[in-house]
């Protein structure tokens, strides 16, 4: 093979692409960069976005010797959506992220999660500890931390009260989504989001994974027991998060018992992969550029990044 040829190859290995991915008869929308031969990172986002939340990492993460492995979970942008609420629940969304892997001759992989991603992240390296390398969590402390959120947590999240509403997808899509525009408070991305909670039942889908997974008789007990994480797990909030308190980040240390790294990013709201990209990106290929972790866990570190 000539040097050009080789070059030419290397090019299209490292292309984004798009796939659909059948599970159970049920298509989910993947977008993929990097070669398959090299080492896999499953990202996962949250509400209401897709894989394009993490178009500014991709292309890095793939050139850096990477695979991201990028789905649009249930409910999301072109994959599947159920209309039943018990369609989100937790295991359902383990298994379609493990379903992906399998499809990509993945077993083991690094896995980076944002909101909801990182709800399903956490859940991922809890009970199924020999799919995941190393973790990362945006946003999103331990499942377990929102058996008795504290007082101010329930003041930020009062929304999920009315995404969990019957007439919730009324409310929202009133006045042209006057209140949902005004919840996304400007985020660079809210009129991608809007383009997409306005595709025939994406709302209710996305709404969907509040009414599963956030209903406030959670609080009496019993629903919430996730073991500890064992894997090396990267926790990263943004200090202009207006939706969660820094709290439920840092205070996930109780529930690692692996290698753990808190890292709080300076001027960056709820959205950090969009709104320091370049600090996220660097902050994953450190992470997961590191060695494997010892047998005896080095002392936990707490670093602050200003953009």
């Amino acid at each position: 093979m000539t040097a050009t040829a080789a070059e030419e190859l290397a090019t299209t290995d490292l292309t984004t692409t798009d796939e659909v991915v059948s599970l159970s008869g049920h298509k989910f929308h993947v977008r993929v960069a990097g070669r398959s031969t090299s080492t896999p990172i499953v990202a996962l986002h949250g509400f209401p976005d897709s894989a394009e939340l993490w178009r500014h990492q991709m292309g890095p993460l793939a050139a850096a010797g990477f695979r991201v492995i990028a789905p649009d979970l249930r409910g999301f942008g072109d994959s599947w959506k159920p209309q039943d609420p018990d369609s989100y629940k937790p295991m359902k969304l383990l298994a379609d992220v493990t379903g992906i892997m399998q499809h990509f001759g993945v077993r083991r992989a690094h896995v980076v999660g944002h909101d909801f991603g990182a709800f399903v992240a956490w859940t991922l390296a809890a009970f199924m500890p020999r799919r995941v390398d190393r973790l990362v969590t945006m946003s999103v402390g331990h499942p377990a931390l929102w058996a008795s959120p504290s007082l101010e947590q329930r003041r930020r999240f009062w929304y999920s009260l009315l995404y969990i509403h019957p007439q919730a997808e009324q409310v929202l899509k009133y006045r042209n989504w006057e209140l949902l525009r005004g919840l996304l408070g400007g985020e660079q991305d809210s009129d991608r989001y809007l383009r997409d909670l306005r595709r025939p039942g994406a709302l209710t889908a996305g709404l969907n994974w509040y009414r599963a997974n956030c209903q406030p008789a959670y609080d009496l007990g019993g629903n919430r027991v996730v073991p500890p994480v064992t894997v090396p797990t990267l926790a990263v909030w943004g200090s202009g998060d207006q939706a969660l308190v820094e709290e439920g980040v840092t205070d996930s240390e109780r529930y690692v018992t692996g290698e753990w790294k808190y890292v709080r990013v300076e001027g960056a709201g709820h959205f950090i992969p969009v709104d320091a990209p370049d600090t996220v990106t660097q902050l994953l290929l450190d992470w997961f550029g590191s060695p494997a972790v010892a047998s005896t866990p080095p002392k936990p570190q707490r670093w602050t990044v200003r953009r």
